[in-house]
């Protein structure tokens, strides 16, 4: 018999975490509409080569953790471990590239078989932005402000710094390698076993090790900056000065970098200090090579996600739900006209509830553990006179206000 309890790495999301869930996600999407973006949702589950091939086979997502199977039919299929594979995908299958730039918004589970930490589980979920078919920099400058935005609505823009930097294009980041390389072939013996494969693989990587021994290797270490070549010089100035534009403040950090190929010029991530080591909130970049990597056409793309989980342990509190107008009816035929009095508020946009059981008193008091604003109570005097007995919850007053007038009561 199954276990009655979640799987290693999941999480019921109920009670004041579904709120402020909600609300996480309800912040996105008002600001991504505000910025035009659009909503797209793409399936839980890709042909596996889908994530293999932009994720690199050899990285620890592709090798260790996506969840992969075959179907009855004999096909590869993975769970999404990210979005923007899925969303590029889609682009290219649905032929997008006719409407040229597209800007899309979405957000969902993720899956992962890592080791479960704080805010990641092996069932995540992530908020997620892609602009497609935008070379110019005021792409990276549209996505940046409004991860910034949305950041500022949840009330935790304060308490996040932005860190940014250039990957260059092809040519600088070819040069920029052969350097990283040069080094680090230099310094063999201090590095650790994971960062000397990386230098075989993807010498990048090692810029972001966490291991002590490389890390005391990174303030000798070459600057990406000293060879970005003058068109990515200008890409990135280009970028910065549109951010400045819109009092967006920054970091230039050197050591942000994204190791796979197809990512290019703009680099950045939303940090804070407030959740430990797991600081970065809402990281992306621009991908202009990823979809070309997948057997499309070269297409210029740039995004960020960001994790739910993360982003709702940062709120402040949890956001309070409405209030709700709570019927209390005694009797059949009370409770008749109680829920032909539930529908029509309901459908004027209050919120309403009833409780199905119990005497007067326990009624009341689910009702004031519901912080309810208003109780209205419900019986044979009242059917006769047509009326309810309102109670206000908060000065305790009690009047007698027509089934004509109640809505208009409660909404006052």
């Amino acid at each position: 018999m199954a276990k009655l309890q979640p799987v290693r790495g999941t999480k019921d999301i109920w009670g004041e975490d579904a709120l402020r869930f909600n609300h996480v996600v309800d912040v996105f999407r008002s600001v991504a509409e505000r910025y035009s973006f659009e909503p797209i949702s793409t399936p839980i589950f890709e042909f596996t080569e889908v994530f293999s091939r932009t994720l690199g086979e050899a990285s620890d997502v592709v090798s260790k953790e996506m969840y992969c199977f075959e179907d009855r039919g004999g096909e590869g299929l993975t769970l999404r471990p990210e979005y923007t594979a899925g969303i590029a995908r889609s682009y290219m299958s649905e032929g997008m590239q006719q409407f040229g730039m597209k800007k899309f918004y979405a957000y969902g589970p993720m899956f992962r078989y890592e080791r479960p930490q704080k805010g990641r589980y092996r069932q995540f979920h992530q908020l997620d932005a892609e602009i497609l078919g935008a070379p110019e920099p005021a792409a990276d400058i549209e996505i940046i402000a409004l991860a910034h935005q949305v950041l500022k609505e949840l009330g935790m823009v304060e308490n996040t710094v932005l860190h940014l930097n250039s990957l260059g294009d092809q040519e600088s980041r070819q040069a920029y390698r052969d350097a990283l390389v040069e080094y680090f072939t230099g310094h063999k013996d201090k590095l650790s076993e994971d960062s000397l494969a990386r230098l075989e693989k993807n010498p990048l990587r090692i810029l972001d090790s966490k291991d002590e021994g490389d890390r005391a290797l990174l303030p000798d270490a070459p600057k990406l900056s000293y060879y970005l070549n003058e068109t990515s010089q200008a890409f990135f100035d280009a970028v910065k000065q549109g951010l400045d534009a819109m009092d967006i403040t920054y970091i230039h950090d050197e050591n942000l970098v994204r190791g796979l190929d197809y990512y290019c010029h703009t680099a950045f991530e939303f940090i804070t200090t407030d959740l430990g080591s797991q600081g970065t909130v809402i990281g992306g970049g621009r991908y202009d090579g990823l979809m070309e990597q997948m057997g499309g056409p070269q297409t210029a793309g740039i995004g960020w996600a960001g994790g739910i989980e993360r982003l709702a342990m940062l709120l402040k509190e949890a956001p309070k739900p409405p209030r709700p107008v709570v019927f209390v009816p005694m009797g059949d035929a009370a409770t008749n006209k109680a829920m032909q009095l539930l529908n029509m508020l309901r459908s004027n946009g209050v919120v309403a509830d009833m409780g199905f059981r119990g005497n007067m008193k326990k009624r009341m008091k689910r009702a004031a553990d519901a912080n309810a604003r208003f109780v209205a109570i419900l019986g044979d005097n009242e059917l006769l006179k047509g009326v309810v007995s309102l109670k206000d919850m908060d000065s305790g007053d009690q009047q007698e206000v027509s089934f004509a007038d109640l809505l208009a009561r409660v909404q006052a």
